[in-house]
């Protein structure tokens, strides 16, 4: 018969050849020839022949279940029954946590063969990077339950697993110093080493020369949140040890920022006197910060002109400002981008400056060093030309010495002599245009009161004229008596 297992009987032979012996076929499933698995010399051991393949069964053998001892899988000797799924013969240590697919993490090799973790890692919400890619499972999943290292649940947070990193920090003290916990915000997934701090997301943006100073330049005491951000707070050393300006004593303000608008240098310090009480102008925009503050002396400098320039007030001769009187607010005379020339304004004076009087030197009528207090009247500059004029001679005549009475201040010539409303009008009436000089009524050049009106007015003509009029007299005195405005 052929050595078939055939329903539920199997003849086999002892291995010492004594008798047969009748057994129940235990793979009731199975119509493979015995010999497929056993040796001819009996039951055992029970060895897997060429001829048989697994694959064919459903499940492959690879890795460490090519050498596992059947009864590994076959607890039962009904082979069929084996389950297929790894749990089955793997106590699962997750505990449902990461499903019952051991593939997906684990190659039938080994199971600390974790060659596909990374790759699994990345369905999850904590895909693996840098250095995280090469770290064992158990440095993050090191919380147990039961023994059993738990899965699920883990923090995402960088402090979940390195809070032991953050205290221990010294360079910078991270706890002391309040730096977040986010390690993201300096470090890489790679390195601690080399963490950039971004500190564009302080409330003090790094630029110029801060960009390359150590932490420790300004955070010496340790701390790094609250830190004050004003120039003065590091920099008092800086400010105190001044000494072109002195900073301290000229009584500077400490916001640096003022006058050193860059971070890169102290130096090329632009200090904005238009922001003071004295902006600068004209000579004072060239001129050395010596040069008014020669004295150390900033703050609180008196503004006014002569302050800076008594020398050049006490020393000027041209005229002389100290023995003249002069005011001692240059700014009347002078403009702030040079001396010369001066222009003083003679209508703030008690004789404003009309006609020839304009064009006239200061010494016309200062020539005797006197400027304050001098006389307004005419006749105390032009006495000489009142005594040398002869035509008609005033001093002999008697003229008043109030030139502005008959003279403007442009010339001398066509002056106008009040004589219509004073005397007698010769302006206007009958007598206009009739004469051609005072001589012509004055025949006295000495005496103005002596006037005659018979050189005109001729005897026969006058007589012919007055033969009834009472009292009538062929005689000047006579004449303006009765006719005092020339009329007849």
């Amino acid at each position: 018969m052929r050595p078939l297992l055939l329903g539920a009987l199997m003849v086999a032979f002892a291995g010492s050849g004594v008798g047969a012996q009748i057994v129940s076929n235990p793979h009731g499933d199975s119509v493979m020839a015995c010999a497929t698995c056993h040796l001819p010399g009996g039951w055992t051991p029970v060895r897997i022949a060429p001829g048989f393949r697994h694959a064919e069964r459903t499940f492959p053998l690879d890795g460490a279940h090519v050498t596992a001892n059947c009864k590994s899988c076959h607890t039962s000797l009904v082979f069929t029954e084996a389950p297929k799924q790894c749990a089955s013969c793997h106590e699962d240590v997750h505990r449902g946590e990461l499903g019952l697919t051991c593939g997906r993490c684990h190659t039938t090799r080994d199971f600390s063969d974790q060659t596909r973790l990374p790759r699994l890692h990345e369905e999850t919400r904590f895909p693996l990077r840098g250095a995280h890619a090469a770290a064992r499972c158990e440095s993050c999943h090191a919380r147990t339950i039961a023994g059993q290292p738990q899965f699920t649940g883990q923090p995402l947070q960088c402090v979940g697993c390195h809070a032991a990193d953050y205290r221990a920090a010294v360079s910078p003290p991270h706890a002391s110093a309040g730096f977040p916990t986010d390690c993201a915000t300096c470090h890489s997934e790679t390195s601690w080493r080399g963490a950039p701090f971004d500190h564009a997301t302080t409330a003090f943006p790094l630029t110029g020369a801060h960009q390359a100073a150590t932490c420790a330049s300004c955070h010496t005491d340790g701390h790094y949140v609250g830190t004050p951000t004003t120039c003065v707070s590091c920099h008092q050393p800086d400010y105190a040890g001044t000494r072109n300006p002195p900073h301290a004593a000229a009584g500077y303000g400490t916001d640096c920022t003022t006058c050193h608008t860059s971070t890169t240098t102290w130096q090329g310090a632009t200090f904005d006197h238009n922001a003071t009480q004295f902006p600068l102008t004209g000579a004072h925009l060239a001129t050395s910060c010596a040069s008014c503050h020669a004295d150390g002396v900033y703050r609180g400098k008196p503004t006014t002109c002569i302050s800076c320039h008594q020398p050049d007030y006490d020393g000027t001769r041209n005229p002389p400002h100290a023995a003249a009187g002069f005011s001692t607010d240059c700014t009347t005379c002078h403009g702030n981008i040079t001396w010369q020339p001066a222009t003083f304004d003679h209508n703030s004076t008690q004789f404003p400056l009309t006609g020839a009087h304009l064009a006239t030197s200061c010494a016309s009528c200062h020539a005797d060093g006197v400027y304050r207090g001098k006389p307004t009247t005419c006749i105390s500059c032009h006495q000489p030309d009142y005594a040398g004029t002869t035509n008609p001679n005033h001093q002999a005549a008697g003229f008043p010495t109030t030139c502005e009475s008959c003279h403007s201040t442009t010339t001398w010539n066509g002056a106008t002599f009040d004589h219509d409303n004073e005397w007698f009008p010769i302006y206007s009436g009958a007598h206009r245009g009739r004469w051609g000089s005072c001589s012509t009524c004055h025949t006295s050049p000495s005496d103005f009161s002596v006037f005659t009106c018979l050189t005109c007015h001729q005897r026969g003509e006058t007589d012919s004229h007055h033969r009834e009029v009472t009292g009538y007299q062929y005689q000047s005195q006579s004449c303006y008596s009765c006719h005092p405005q020339g009329r007849h």
